[in-house]
């Protein structure tokens, strides 16, 4: 059967070779394998590290009897998606970093700040990959001592909130997360995040830091009771100064048919690796995968109704949408 190729009108990410610069946290050393970046050395004072273009502030205080981490980030390597407690507070639900690498990073705690450095410094960023640590994730399922086990029938959710700062100012610009959604009439919608999810940060337009706040419907006389944590890999900044988006431009990406019912194909003609993300009209990840000329999606199983398609490249991020009947 002849097959028809339909070339999309797409919003693209167009950047020059040495336009972005992603903090994988891959060079970051760890002593071992299931361990997480732990210095003693200064209690109370930042000890935070740096990778890419981005500084990452880290606290560790003795204050109480003991030394214990008080917020802000460290990098990981842990691979405990099961064992729940605080004592497994290092460890991502996903078990490994984005798209499978060893080192990952985890938030703890709230109000925390990623600094921008060098050439990124006021200008707009790309995004980053999140996930639930095991913590959070487990605590929200099961309910702990301090937490309760979320519910649909409580309208239960955990959200991050991301703010732009420029010379101190907040811009006016927020993005919004949902960790865990328990709020749909429909129940089977209902979820906790614990799979690596793209969040575009693009809209928060010139920036010089980044902050995190965390919110959920469980909280308590000291504030919020579901585990202050998330994780976070594959940083990008964006350089250039230049506008990071060109609306309805035509690229070499082609995907057909649209709409499809049973099988759908992507094909490009360049010969670099594809990061291809499909995601429903929640934002939820469906599929993640890698290609190379072309790929073809088994989406019988698939609901009805639209989809996402992000494409990542490292130089470019085509996004498109196609249609499961």
């Amino acid at each position: 059967m002849r097959k028809l190729l339909l070339s999309l009108a797409v919003v693209t990410t167009v950047l020059s070779s040495n336009a972005q610069s992603t903090a994988t946290f891959e060079s970051l050393t760890l002593p071992k394998a299931d361990t997480a970046y732990v210095n003693f050395s200064k209690p109370g004072t930042d000890v935070g590290f740096a990778d890419g273009l981005a500084y990452f502030p880290c606290v560790y205080d003795t204050s109480g009897g003991g030394t214990y981490w008080s917020s802000g980030f460290a990098y990981s390597n842990m691979k405990d998606s099961i064992t729940s407690g605080y004592l497994n507070q290092y460890s991502a639900k996903t078990a490994k970093g984005f798209a499978g690498s060893n080192n990952y990073v985890v938030s703890y705690g709230n109000f925390n700040k990623i600094k921008l450095t060098g050439a990124a410094m006021g200008k707009a960023m790309l995004g980053m990959y999140i996930t639930n640590s095991t913590y959070a994730y487990n605590s929200m399922r099961d309910g702990d001592a301090f937490a309760k086990k979320f519910k649909a029938a409580d309208k239960d959710y955990f959200r991050l909130d991301v703010f732009g700062y420029r010379s101190g100012l907040k811009t006016s610009d927020s993005v919004s997360f949902y960790l865990a959604d328990f709020r749909f009439s429909d129940s089977n919608k209902n979820y906790i995040v614990k799979d690596w999810q793209w969040l575009d940060l693009a809209k928060l337009g010139k920036i010089d830091s980044l902050e995190f706040r965390l919110q959920s419907s469980d909280n308590g006389t000291f504030g919020m009771n579901t585990p202050a944590y998330f994780c976070i890999d594959n940083f990008m900044t964006n350089e250039t100064g230049l506008s990071i988006a060109k609306q309805n431009t035509q690229t070499d990406f082609k995907i057909y048919p649209n709409p499809a019912s049973e099988v759908l194909f992507i094909s490009t003609p360049l010969a670099a690796t594809q990061q291809v993300i499909i995601s429903d009209f929640l934002g939820r990840t469906i599929a993640q995968f890698e290609m190379t000329k072309e790929v073809a999606i088994d989406i019988a199983p698939y609901a009805p109704g639209v989809y996402h398609l992000s494409i990542h490249n490292g130089l470019q991020t085509t996004r498109a949408r196609f249609i499961k009947q």
